[in-house]
Formats: C-alpha cells, sequence, structure tokens
C-alpha cells in the first residue's frame, strides 16, 4: 500500500508541475484568447438575450484571468526562489541541501519540516534551561 501511495503522490507531483508549466505559459493563455474570441463571437452568442451575454463575457474574463494569475503566481515563485537561493548561498552558516527544496517530493518537504521543528524545538529547551 505505501508503494502505491508513493507512487501515485509522484505521479500526482508531476502532473501538478505539468499543469502550472502550461497553465502559465504565454502561448496557452493566446490559445485561451482566442478560444474566447471565437466563443463570443458565435451565433449562438449573438442570438443570446442580454443577460446571457454579460453572463458569459464574466465567464470568460474570469477563464482569462486563471491563466494571468498562474503566470504572475509562477514568475512571483521563481523570483522568491532565486532570491532564497542566493541568501542561503551567501551564509556560511545555512545548509546548502535546502538550496533546490522546491524540487523534492511532498513526503520529503513533510520530513523536512519536521526535522527543522524538532531543531528549533530543541533550541528553544536550550535557551530556557541554560544549566
Amino acid at each position: 500500500m505505501s508503494k502505491l501511495y508513493v507512487f501515485l503522490e509522484t505521479r500526482f507531483e508531476k502532473i501538478t508541475a505539468a499543469t502550472i508549466n502550461v497553465l502559465g505559459n504565454s502561448i496557452t493563455f493566446l490559445v485561451a484568447v482566442c478560444i474566447v474570441i471565437y466563443w463570443l463571437t458565435e451565433k449562438q452568442f449573438l442570438e443570446q438575450s442580454m443577460h446571457q451575454q454579460i453572463e458569459n463575457i464574466i465567464v470568460s474574463v474570469t477563464f482569462l484571468i486563471l491563466f494571468i494569475i498562474q503566470r504572475e503566481f509562477k514568475r512571483f515563485s521563481v523570483s522568491l526562489h532565486i532570491k532564497l537561493n542566493e541568501l542561503i548561498s551567501s551564509n556560511e552558516a545555512a545548509s546548502n541541501k535546502l538550496m533546490n527544496v522546491e524540487e523534492k517530493t511532498e513526503s520529503e518537504l513533510q520530513e523536512l519540516t519536521k526535522m527543522y521543528s524538532e531543531s528549533a524545538a530543541a533550541e528553544i529547551l536550550i535557551e530556557k534551561d541554560p544549566d
């Protein structure tokens, strides 16, 4: 059961990464704009009532904003990772094994979180009890 779970988690993470790359791509956005233009200039759209047309325009704008938000999130995420990598590499006391932490699997991230939480808790205990 554990091997199946790890296999499914790994596949899901790869699918998620691929989906983020596709949705954050400018070519995908251009394709989406073309689809929306086609949808809004179709004969069925023009024959709808004003209320239905407004509803479809709102849905179209929301659909396009999905791609814009994903693109911006991807750009922000990459820039944040670059900044953090710079801080880690410039600090001699920092662990370089965290440089590419964004490439770790979910279970590896949970393991690292647990390790650093335990380390922080141990440091707090040491500070409280100087004996």
